[in-house]
């Protein structure tokens, strides 16, 4: 098995996706988006970063962190945030799945993937095509017509900011949105 590095850059922006263990459709319900909104809050209360931009899906989320200058541990971050939203979803009475005893030894529970998928943004360029990847996400996976539609994302902070129009990839009065390749990519994305 290759050994897998993960890229270090302290202050750098990088590009996640995180999945739920076999995919369970927890994050976008009341309880899971309460409970990832706490766990990342206090998360970022004691190791700060930014997030520049954000789509939470049934049983994955994706976003972009922006790390404080000298810093580049974002796999502490996860695993805070995974750990603190698996604690309180559990409390709340949100079910694990089941696991294997392989998982159970190594202390593994039924919520999250094991790992992370991440992507260090090079340039601006990227930024932008990652950004609008998030964005687009809800409608790739069928969630929403057009990605005003979806409020479980950065967008409509990313229209007030003057980024995007309201209407961006929208086919909700008829029109057909053409929509570039890359935001249809998932072996690029971590999906």
């Amino acid at each position: 098995m290759p050994n897998y590095r993960r890229a270090i850059v302290p202050g750098g922006v990088f590009f996640f996706t995180v999945v739920t263990h076999r995919r369970r459709c927890i994050l976008a319900d009341e309880l899971g988006r309460e409970c990832l909104r706490r766990a990342i809050a206090e998360t970022q209360a004691e190791h700060s970063f930014e997030m520049e931009a954000v789509v939470l899906l049934p049983d994955h989320l994706h976003c972009i962190w922006r790390l404080p200058e000298n810093d580049a541990d974002f796999s502490k971050r996860w695993g805070q945030i995974k750990s603190r939203f698996t604690r309180l979803w559990t409390r709340a009475g949100g079910r694990e799945a089941a696991v294997s005893q392989t998982r159970r030894e190594h202390r593994e529970r039924g919520i999250w993937q094991k790992r992370f998928w991440e992507h260090r943004i090079r340039d601006e360029g990227d930024l932008i095509r990652h950004v609008n990847y998030i964005h687009f996400n809800p409608v790739k996976h069928g969630l929403a017509r057009c990605p005003h539609e979806w409020q479980y994302s950065s967008f409509s902070r990313w229209v007030r900011g003057g980024y995007y129009n309201e209407d961006w990839l929208c086919d909700c009065d008829g029109r057909k949105a053409v929509v570039p390749k890359d935001l249809l990519a998932e072996q690029v994305y971590g999906e």
